[in-house]
């Protein structure tokens, strides 16, 4: 009966042909007019779980996995952190300086941020600063990785700049 309505309907879409009345049609059931609900499978209905599918399937079934975890370990490695941070804390004499520096931190990056977002409202500027640096990528690829002794050249001011900072040089 369904299948025969259902038909009647795709003819009379596709054909051109009137659907029949309400009052010439057989008494409708109002729920096959709704989408079928969905499938639910157990565990036994699925195909997987064959076991003519799976022939292997029963030497799987012994294999059991047991997820542990140690505590003991997770929470010395924790306090030995804590540990740690609290006597390095401990050692810095100034620590409003501290304090500064990453409020500055905080700070600059909210401005560049506005500042970035910005910039990228304005139509062609953001384009533009992409090929920027695409341009400078190029030419520090050129000037630094390419050749040996350029790439020799970077290391040694690498160095030279990490004994700037750390103040163990010049």
């Amino acid at each position: 009966m369904a299948a025969a309505t259902t038909t009647a309907a795709y003819t009379a879409v596709l054909g051109g042909t009137r659907l029949p009345s309400a009052a010439s049609a057989a008494p409708r059931n109002p729920y096959l007019l709704l989408s079928p609900s969905p499938r639910r499978f157990s565990s036994s209905s699925l195909p997987l779980a064959s076991s003519s599918l799976l022939p292997d399937a029963h030497r799987f079934s012994s294999l059991h996995v047991k997820a542990t975890s140690s505590s003991e370990e997770t929470s010395s490695s924790a306090d030995d952190l804590l540990a740690d941070l609290k006597e390095k804390w401990d050692a810095i004499e100034n620590k409003s300086t501290v304090f500064l520096y990453g409020g500055g931190a905080v700070v600059a990056v909210w401005l560049s941020s506005i500042l970035v977002g910005a910039i990228n409202s304005v139509p062609l500027l953001p384009k533009l600063m992409e090929l920027v640096g695409l341009g400078y990528t190029g030419w520090f690829v050129y000037r630094y990785l390419l050749f040996k002794q350029s790439r020799k050249e970077l290391a040694s001011d690498i160095e030279a700049l990490k004994k700037k900072i750390a103040g163990t040089g010049e």
